[in-house]
């Protein structure tokens, strides 16, 4: 049902928590399901120096949180801002289409973190 990658992502978070003192934070609820993803950045001139999420929600969700923190980091804004869903959904090894949802959630709740800097 998912993949090796998606559920290491899921068992072995990855920039796992939340920044302090944050230079830009975001956090969306998809209204359909509930979940939630928040994003925390600290920025080193335009790169990406840290970035940590928390998440609640399925499996999906979670590891999608893990694997667009790990793709943001160290880009610049510019670079951040055209990660795509098909870059997410490589890293996570792809959804189930019932869960794309979550996808498109990281991929949102990133687009925010951005426009807040």
């Amino acid at each position: 049902m998912y993949s090796l990658e998606l559920l290491d992502h899921f068992q072995n978070p990855r920039n796992a928590g939340a920044i302090e003192t944050p230079d830009s934070a975001a956090r969306l609820e998809n209204p359909v399901c509930g979940d939630l993803l928040e994003l925390t950045v600290r920025l080193e001139g335009t790169t990406i120096a840290e970035i940590r999420f928390r998440a609640k929600g399925c499996v999906p969700t979670m590891a999608c949180g893990s694997a667009i923190s790990e793709l943001a980091k160290g880009r610049t804004l510019e670079q951040a801002r055209k990660i795509s869903c098909q870059d997410l959904l490589r890293k996570v090894g792809g959804v189930p289409d019932a869960s794309s949802h979550a996808a498109q959630l990281a991929l949102d709740t990133l687009a925010a973190l951005l426009r807040n800097v």
